[in-house]
């Protein structure tokens, strides 16, 4: 989950919905620009954080009872094989993609769980495999990879919160073509990304952001209810030239 403290509880976006928000985003980028293996890239783009853990116990509270937000839950190796194994369900392509963020999201844990090294060593064997088998390039899968990491970084940066007051400029993130992107909103609360990636001038995106007026909650099962009961938000950005 995404959570965002609010003056009367939380703001709570499921982290589908954040990847339902980065394909919005990505579909109207530049054809010319675009990787290879274009609607399976997309599908990871949407998958790439599936696989979390079941509503269950206190998986998604915090000591005090809080919903957890993504940055600080726990590493998960059964997540991250889960994630994988979707993605294997429906295309090697898929599976190498989200296998990539895989590795960029858990390498920094390399030697500190021998799990996850595991699993680690897996997914390089894994990859270098199913590369060889798709007969295509190391360059065209980092190509495609980065471009699923920029639309989750411009994703992550509109549910977060975090666009920049005053008309001033956040990096987003460095494209796939290598070129640094910035993210700015206008005066009329217009966002403008620069340079201009996408093929038309103007589109607006939107995800579900559910409103809890508990701080608290003392299970799982609590939670789920809670949310399931909450008020729903479709909260929109219009993304102009």
């Amino acid at each position: 989950m995404i959570v965002n403290a609010t003056d009367e509880g939380w703001e709570v976006i499921h982290q589908q919905a954040h990847g339902l928000l980065a394909v919005q985003l990505a579909v109207n980028w530049k054809p010319e620009l675009r990787p290879i293996r274009w609607i399976e890239t997309l599908i990871a783009l949407t998958e790439h954080d599936d696989g979390q853990e079941e509503w269950a116990g206190k998986n998604h509270l915090t000591k005090t009872g809080a919903p957890k937000d993504f940055q600080i839950q726990e590493y998960s190796v059964t997540q991250a094989r889960n994630m994988v194994t979707i993605a294997l369900e429906k295309s090697r392509w898929n599976a190498l993609m989200v296998s990539m963020h895989a590795r960029f999201l858990y390498e920094p844990m390399q030697g500190k769980d021998p799990q996850m090294d595991e699993f680690l060593e897996q997914q390089r064997k894994n990859q270098k495999d199913w590369l060889r088998k798709l007969a295509v390039t190391k360059e065209e899968a980092q190509y495609a990879y980065a471009f699923l990491q920029w639309c989750d970084a411009f994703s992550l940066i509109l549910v977060q919160g975090h666009i920049p007051p005053s008309q001033r400029r956040l990096e987003i993130s460095p494209g796939p073509d290598g070129v640094s992107y910035y993210l700015s909103q206008r005066a009329d609360q217009t966002l403008l990304v620069d340079p201009w990636p996408f093929e038309c001038d103007e589109f607006t995106a939107h995800t579900e952001v559910y409103h809890l007026n508990e701080l608290s909650f003392k299970n799982d099962q609590e939670l789920y209810d809670a949310i399931g009961k909450a008020p729903i938000e479709e909260r929109k950005w219009t993304i102009k030239a």
